[in-house]
């Protein structure tokens, strides 16, 4: 599939992703690891094919909203998890999903995914090392949560994991969202809940964003508000991994920082670790002055600190 095919499916997917699973189109994304823009099948055979040189420490790259793993391409032709490969060793596996779905359904998948990589891998794995970006690093925290409860043998091999502008304590736009469309709804006039209508559409994905929720029972607790709902957040940080996060900002100056953070992800979401639970390190928590939130996945500056964790003991 072409890259601009794959953009539009993402696109797609991340805005009503959900419709499309419920519909049963062909357009839904599944969830499934990803080479060079083709599928890699969890299996032993297709595992051993796509990677010849596989090594016993993995990255798990896992892209954000309306994404691809594409969003980690730099120039000529490098990414993180290349970067990664070649400095370190690690051997990267790049995961596409439907990010219309819930962060939950997204995270339970991988969990599963995980546990079948882990079987049929053409090496023993000993470590794994997951990466996520935006939405993706919600998905991990899902997907080590669920494993958690089900015992998934893929979780004691996580050692670390990077979060890459992840909105850890919701994203506020989206907050506004729902109570802006519920007062438009509210107006007894045809055109504005026509304008409610068409809003309500975005994805549970999208609507997820608004409180970081990662479990359905937070999802059915969805209220209409502005400010956040959790401010400790009822899933925390497993204290077995070793968490990192990194924030952009459009500026150095404070009030553009706190206001704007990285034009999508406020840095008190991106770096919010103070609600996710006791005992991160603030060694683990690293802002870039003058990064975007579409720059962040694909800096090299910001791997030069992803690559420093990632080579700590």
């Amino acid at each position: 599939m072409g890259r601009k095919i794959d953009l539009a499916l993402g696109v797609l997917n991340g805005a009503v992703g959900d419709y499309l699973v419920r519909t049963d189109n062909g357009l839904a994304l599944p969830m499934a690891l990803h080479l060079h823009g083709e599928p890699v099948a969890p299996t032993p055979a297709a595992l051993a094919a796509a990677y010849p040189e596989a090594t016993a420490r993995v990255v798990v790259l896992v892209h954000g909203l309306m994404n691809t793993e594409d969003i980690f391409a730099m120039p000529g032709g490098r990414d993180y998890g290349t970067l990664l490969r070649d400095d370190l060793g690690l051997t990267p596996l790049y995961v596409r999903y439907n990010s219309g779905l819930p962060i939950a359904d997204n995270g339970a998948a991988l969990s599963a995914l995980l546990s079948t990589i882990l079987g049929v891998y053409p090496v023993p794995i000993g470590e794994i090392v997951l990466l996520g970006y935006s939405m993706g690093g919600l998905v991990l925290r899902a997907a080590t949560h669920a494993a958690a409860l089900s015992g998934a043998p893929w979780l004691p091999r996580v050692r670390r994991a990077l979060y890459v502008g992840t909105p850890h304590r919701g994203a506020p736009t989206e907050r506004v969202g729902r109570v802006v469309s519920a007062l438009l709804r509210a107006i007894p006039d045809p055109y504005t809940r026509l304008i409610a209508d068409v809003a309500d559409l975005r994805s549970d994905g999208l609507k997820d964003l608004g409180d970081a929720d990662l479990r359905h029972e937070d999802r059915a607790r969805r209220t209409l508000q502005v400010t956040l709902r959790d401010p400790q957040h009822p899933v925390p940080l497993l204290p077995s991994i070793s968490h990192h996060l990194v924030a952009g900002a459009l500026s150095d100056e404070r009030w553009v920082r706190t206001l704007f953070g990285d034009a999508v992800v406020p840095v008190s979401s991106a770096t919010g670790w103070r609600s996710l639970g006791e005992g991160l390190d603030p060694s683990r928590v690293k802002v870039f002055p003058g990064m975007s939130h579409a720059a962040i996945p694909r800096s090299l500056d910001v791997y030069a600190q992803l690559r420093q964790w990632c080579a700590a003991p």
